[in-house]
């Protein structure tokens, strides 16, 4: 008995012992799965080592490296640091209100290492999502909410400016916002070794957008570079620069644009059926995985959403009302670092625009509404920020834009203002890209910082890729 013990203690050791050269895919994604970063890391680079392996294998073990990497940097917040975030609102916080706000993913955590990590912005999203927490920091801060007056005046006006009975010419656009931008990505001193080519993709307004229109490059910090050609869904200027000892490196661009605001008024049209043999309704209600899958929770949550409505925007309404009321805008981890958004978003109970905005188009999609998908930035003045939003298709109607995250506008029982980003957009944007997890012009040979949008910027070297921790991207608007 004791024989076969010993036996078995030699043969388990072989199998685990970084020695025998067997560590198995399966042990690296337990490792994984259990948080066990620093484990996991270090038997992928066991497996590589030990295993001739094709490229594209080495490639996506070394990915999933790095996402790791990432989710470091996401969640690099102990408890002490949320405790004092918090406290400044709730001064008697405790642990039995921690784990209240954690059971109902209001505080967002992983156990890395054996260690409790809070996202690093889990504690102001907390003020965000949590009424109550929202109403007591607005009392503390003696602020009242947000209230973008600016919209509130402009959305009226584009409307109106649509449906001017003096136009019968059944137009969808309201005049222009002109506006002219300076953009620029500045990275580290020696966050590549000196003399080191540095390639940076810097995004830039779509010419292929029939709401943006004159576009004109103003000027560029590098004679050589490349605008990428309008068939390309991440529109970019892609620039080279060589990098220099102790010294920062500048990519900037200056260029100007006007943005027509949109509306159109659905309520009451007759909509013609889908022609579903058609490749575009093939195209743009079909699964696009990993971010767009028809799960059993969505196939579940749609029929309880929809029902047995058949007409399409009607369809839609309802589906972005459902996600408006009950997913709240909070700060974002970053998109590389999850498998499937929209699950993501009905784990967690809220989401950014652009994971509200793929909730959407999933449950729009399966529901048989084709919907594409459109980013880039929001331009109101004083509110500048990356966003994204969708269009869908009606047959008798085209391309329609659509906001998810703009939601109802609750200060208004006017419905056509009320449900304005169910068939609208207003004119403070700059559209960059017209699809998601696309490729780049010149292509890009490292993993990207952000696999689903574009919107910061990418940059890259011979040695890898160079993620946001190493360089910060800045902006700013004038308008005309």
């Amino acid at each position: 008995m004791k024989h076969f013990l010993f036996l078995t203690l030699i043969m388990l050791l072989c199998t685990c012992s970084p020695q025998s050269g067997k560590v198995s895919r399966e042990q690296i994604n337990a490792e994984e799965a259990a948080g066990n970063f620093t484990k996991a890391t270090q038997l992928i680079n066991l497996y590589i080592s030990e295993n001739n392996l094709p490229a594209d294998s080495v490639y996506d073990l070394n990915l999933r490296k790095e996402v790791m990497r990432r989710i470091r940097l996401d969640f690099s917040k102990d408890k002490p640091a949320i405790e004092e975030y918090i406290r400044k609102y709730y001064p008697d916080v405790n642990d039995e209100m921690l784990s209240r706000w954690e059971n109902s993913k209001m505080l967002e955590y992983k156990i890395i290492d054996g260690k409790k990590c809070y996202f690093n912005r889990t504690a102001s999203n907390l003020f965000l999502i949590n009424n109550e927490a929202k109403a007591k920091k607005a009392a503390v801060d003696k602020s009242a909410e947000d209230i973008p007056s600016l919209l509130h005046a402009r959305l009226p006006e584009i409307v109106n400016s649509i449906v001017n009975p003096l136009s019968k010419s059944g137009k969808t656009q309201a005049p222009p916002v002109k506006m002219s931008v300076k953009f620029e990505v500045t990275l580290k001193p020696d966050a590549v070794p000196d003399g080191e080519t540095v390639r940076c993709w810097l995004p830039y307004p779509r010419e292929d957008n029939r709401r943006q229109s004159n576009v004109k490059l103003l000027s560029v910090n590098d004679s050589n570079y490349i605008i990428s050609p309008a068939q390309y869904a991440h529109s970019s200027i892609y620039m080279e620069k060589i990098a220099k000892k102790d010294e920062p490196l500048k990519f900037a661009i200056e260029f100007s644009y006007q943005y027509a605001p949109e509306w159109f008024n659905l309520q009451g049209k007759t909509i013609q059926p889908y022609d579903t043999q058609s490749d575009l309704y093939k195209t743009y209600t079909a699964e696009r995985p990993p971010h767009i899958v028809f799960t059993d929770s969505i196939k579940a949550i749609s029929k309880r959403i929809v029902g047995d409505e058949t007409n399409p925007y009607l369809k839609l309404k309802k589906i972005y009302e459902w996600i408006n009321d009950n997913f709240p805008w909070a700060g974002a981890r970053e998109y590389s670092t999850i498998k499937n958004i929209p699950k993501y978003v009905l784990d967690i109970r809220h989401g950014d625009c652009g994971q509200v905005t793929l909730l959407f188009m999933t449950l729009a999609r399966y529901n048989g509404i084709p919907t594409r998908w459109q980013s880039g930035f929001m331009m109101q003045p004083g509110n500048l920020n990356m966003h994204d939003w969708c269009e869908y298709y009606i047959e008798n109607a085209g391309w329609i834009p659509l906001d998810q995250s703009f939601g109802t506008q609750s200060y208004t029982d006017n419905p056509d203002i009320k449900y304005f980003y169910t068939n609208g957009i207003d004119g403070y944007r700059w559209t960059v890209n017209s699809d998601f997890s696309q490729p780049f012009f010149p292509n890009k040979i490292y993993p990207r910082s952000d696999n689903v949008d574009f919107q910061r910027g990418e940059l890259e070297w011979r040695g890898g890729n160079i993620y946001y921790d190493q360089w910060k991207y800045n902006y700013e608007v004038s308008y005309e």
